[in-house]
């Protein structure tokens, strides 16, 4: 697959490390960027409370700043992020990776930093915007979103 061999010279380059095994490989491969259970359960609650939304829907902001939030109101400029643990270093349960550190730490360090960046720039545009983090359960979520609305 060509996917395969761009993979193997991006490895040998030292762009980013070849996977301790092909378990490994695969578990990462099936994170998904959009459409997460925490996310998919957040709008299916919105949608039952009878809120209709955008989902995964593309922003360019006057700054340029491109973004796409997991769930937006248009009408009421809401946007809406439900942060993994892992990749935004959720404070409670997000971890410094034990292999490969020179890779991860700064990948997740950019992670925080575009999340900061979009936020700040969602907001000088007149978004609110509301982070989740995906442990975050339901009802409090949902109330998260609801009252935003407000």
């Amino acid at each position: 697959m060509a996917g395969d061999s761009a993979r193997e010279r991006a490895h040998a380059r030292g762009l980013y490390p070849a996977p301790a095994s092909e378990g490994r490989s695969r578990n990462m491969r099936a994170n998904r960027r959009a459409d997460t259970k925490p996310e998919v359960a957040l709008r299916r609650e919105l949608h039952r409370l009878g809120y209709r939304y955008r989902k995964d829907l593309p922003l360019v902001l006057d700054s340029g700043v491109r973004v796409r939030p997991d769930i937006v109101f248009t009408a009421r400029r809401i946007a809406v992020f439900v942060d993994g643990c892992f990749w935004h270093v959720c404070p409670d349960h997000g971890r410094q990776p034990t292999s490969n550190e020179w890779y991860w730490t700064p990948k997740l360090k950019r992670n925080i930093a575009r999340d900061q960046l979009v936020t700040t720039a969602l907001a000088d545009a007149g978004w609110h915007v509301v982070r989740i983090w995906e442990h975050v359960p339901l009802p409090d979520a949902i109330a998260a979103v609801t009252s935003a609305m407000d």
